[in-house]
């Protein structure tokens, strides 16, 4: 039969250490020190109970004993000692003494070890506890006022039901250097001290307190003058609930707990008659709900997540985080009043008009930051969501990164009497459809990009016209897509390509047919952590003519790309989305022109070309729900320009020809719509831009050629800052 620790309390205080030692004597011989006596023993055996009184000292070093009692100011030290005792008698019972165990493990029935002190004293005990085990079966420890317990690298466990590892009546306790205290119904429990109301302290680090079937810590201590318990967890402590309560104050007691670097898991039940104050600091989190807590405060670099509808009565943020558990649970916190400045993470399911709510019951001051979490899905009705509400006060809100993105737009904070809401009127585009926008458009500069290689060899045949060869290309391009194409972005693209040709045997072989074949890759950058890339590889053939002597020139493609894309999309809530799909291309282009030879050996090549290119529509999906259907994007560019250049001779054949090129361009095709959820936008790269370009083709002699080609253009929707061409072509 156990007995309650109110009960066995009263009990501690009616024995009398005479009373307490002569317990002992059923079980095992007893040996009393007569007092102020002084023994030092070791490897006692058998097991023997020990009693020590009026300024006793004892000492025992290994071996075995039974129950030890001192008090009247006496002393003990244990170490290497074992205890095991079967009659429900402590191990050790500590009357206004101290008592030093170090090395040792006390194990009983009963409660392992008291610390009190006679009724009426205020001295108490002091019991420090070192590399050791203390197991109890109806109690690990109990310490009542004005004692103090010392624990380090040590365990304390109690095992029977109902049992508590730590009982603190009045006492104090710290809990250092990787201790655990361990209790069936409770961890550690709070309990008045019959005969006093002095406050207990429970003080832990590094150390763990841990029930297995109820909370960790529970408070019960009647309301009586003075402090509240108090309770601290420093340096990574944590606090382990059977029933996932940390903490229990209840019947009208009054606890604080500071938290400070630890992280604790579970719930903060508060009692409608008791107080509780909680305390973050310093990195610390809490992982559970706080029900009907009379304050909390998050300090900087603190964070509470809390799993479950909460209600504190004063809430001071300090530059601490609150957030609402998962994105995929909706819950509402409860507060009397706010204060103070902090972020409050929030989830929102905007298909279904879900959402966690700060609900602010009083007045509301300080600026906050709501960090709302982001979807690819669209809202459920387009109507605003209310996801702060308070009675009234000066606060402010702030989303973190001004906007919070929910599908195809990233949506605005809105006031509202007294409460901030979701607003669709504020809405902009997302960066998951910037970023679809950008890779469907983006397809087609892709393609002109791995072309101008191809027209550039011009330059190079004209140097040694009619010859068949190979040749190899470098080109870089830059691309700004202004937002009036539906997005705006920068493209940056590197890339090779190869190519052969050969004299058909027909006609005035004026005609080289080719293959060419190349690989280039595309980096979008979006800003705000949003980006693309694309892989273009192709294959085509072109045909290519040149009058000696006339100067007319044609110039044929059919080029296949088959493009590799992929987004990554930097969210507003710091997240980050990824998508990715294949897609292929197929245009052709052709070039008519003239090359006019002038005196000085100045010449001129007035030109017009045009280019049609289809790139096939697609749908794919952001692994953040958003989807997209992309139609075929077309382009249909005409050109009109002239080059205007001059030939240099040089020794042994060779040729320089440098050479400046202007154009105008004129892009037909309007409409390339993309499906975005269920908004459609138009990625229109229409419009008309000049174009400039200089360069240089060096004949190094009859079969090799060396080319350098620099463009710039800009119109309407696009911008090209720089084209660059670096080849070379072996003739034979």
């Amino acid at each position: 039969m156990f007995l309650n620790y109110s009960t066995r309390s009263k009990l501690f205080y009616m024995l009398s250490p005479l009373a307490l030692f002569s317990l002992g004597c059923s079980s095992a011989m007893a040996r009393a020190l007569a007092p102020g006596e002084t023994a030092v023993v070791v490897n006692p055996s058998p097991a023997e109970a020990w009693s020590a009184t009026q300024g006793g000292s004892l000492t025992i070093l290994g071996g075995e004993t039974s129950n030890i009692s001192i008090s009247g100011s006496s002393s003990l030290s244990l170490s290497g000692v074992t205890t095991n005792i079967t009659t429900g008698l402590s191990a050790l019972q500590v009357i206004n003494s101290n008592a030093t165990i170090t090395e040792s493990t006390l194990n009983t029935n009963g409660i392992a070890i008291r610390a009190g002190r006679t009724s009426r004293s205020t001295t108490g005990s002091v019991v420090t506890v070192t590399d050791s085990t203390v197991i109890g079966g109806t109690g690990g420890v109990l310490a009542s006022s004005y004692s103090t317990l010392n624990f380090s690298n040590s365990r304390v466990e109690s095992t029977g039901a109902n049992s508590v590892g730590l009982s603190l009546l009045g006492a104090s306790a710290n809990i250092n250097a990787g201790s655990t205290i361990v209790g069936v119904e409770n961890g550690v429990s709070f309990s008045a001290d019959p005969t006093d109301t002095q406050t207990s302290l429970l003080k832990l680090d590094n150390s763990t307190v841990q029930s297995t079937t109820g909370a960790a810590i529970l408070v019960d201590v009647p309301p009586v003058a003075g402090a509240p318990v108090q309770i601290q967890l420093n340096n990574n402590s944590s606090l382990i609930g059977g029933n996932g309560a940390v903490l229990e104050v209840r019947n009208g007691s009054s606890a604080d707990i500071s938290v400070d670097r630890s992280n604790v898991f579970g719930d903060v039940l508060n009692d409608a008659t008791s107080t509780t104050r909680v305390t973050l600091s310093n990195g610390a989190s809490l992982v559970g709900r706080m029900e009907n807590v009379t304050s909390a405060t998050i300090n900087s670099t603190a964070l509470w997540d809390l799993p479950g509808d909460s209600q504190v009565g004063t809430l001071l943020m300090n530059g601490g985080t609150v957030k609402f558990g998962s994105d995929q649970a909706f819950y509402q916190l409860n507060v009397g009043s706010l204060s103070g400045n902090g972020v409050f993470q929030l989830g929102t399911d905007f298909a279904t008009g879900q959402t966690d709510l700060l609900n602010v019951t009083g007045e509301a001051s300080g600026d906050h930051q709501l960090a709302i979490a982001s979807s690819g899905a669209e809202p459920a009705s387009g109507q605003p969501i209310t996801v702060v509400h308070t009675g009234g006060g000066d606060a402010t809100f702030a989303l973190t990164s001004g906007t919070v993105d929910l599908g195809a737009f990233s949506y605005g904070l809105a006031k509202s009497g007294n409460d901030w809401l979701l607003d669709p009127t504020t809405r902009v585009v997302s960066p998951g459809a910037r970023s679809v926008l950008a890779l469907f458009n983006t397809a087609i500069p892709v393609w002109y990009g791995d072309l101008a290689p191809l027209r550039s060899r011009m330059g190079e045949l004209r140097l040694n016209p009619g010859s068949p060869g190979a040749w190899a290309r470098v080109y870089g391009n830059k691309f700004n897509v202004a937002d009036g194409s539906g997005v705006g972005y920068q493209q940056t693209q590197r890339g090779f390509s190869i190519g052969a040709d050969a004299l058909l045997p027909w006609g005035d072989q004026q005609w080289l047919i080719g293959l060419l074949a190349g690989h280039s890759d595309s980096d979008l950058d979006l800003s705000h952590g949003t980006s693309g890339t694309v892989d273009s590889y192709y294959f085509g053939t072109y045909l290519t003519w040149i009058d000696r002597q006339t100067g007319y020139f044609f110039d044929g493609v059919l080029k296949y790309n088959r493009y590799q894309n992929e987004a990554k999309v930097g969210l507003s809530d710091g997240k980050r989305a990824k998508g990715n799909y294949d897609s292929s291309g197929i245009g052709v282009e052709a070039e008519f022109g003239r090359h006019i030879s002038l005196t000085s050996d100045y010449f001129i090549e007035p030109f017009a070309r045009f280019s049609a290119v289809v790139i096939e529509g697609k749908d794919f999906d952001l692994d953040n729900e958003m989807t997209a259907s992309g139609d075929q994007a077309k382009s249909f560019l005409g050109k009109v320009g002239m080059t205007v250049g001059r030939n240099f001779e040089f020794e042994k054949g060779m040729v320089a020809q440098p050479y400046v090129r202007a154009a105008f361009a004129h892009e037909f095709a309007e409409n390339n719509e993309v499906k975005v959820n269920d908004t459609v936008f138009n990625n229109n790269l229409s419009g008309s831009r000049g174009e400039g370009a200089a360069g240089v083709a060096l004949k190094m002699n009859d079969n090799l050629q060396v080319h350098a080609d620099f463009e710039y253009s800009k119109g309407k929707n696009i911008e090209q800052p720089y084209g660059v061409t670096l080849g070379m072509r072996y003739a034979w």
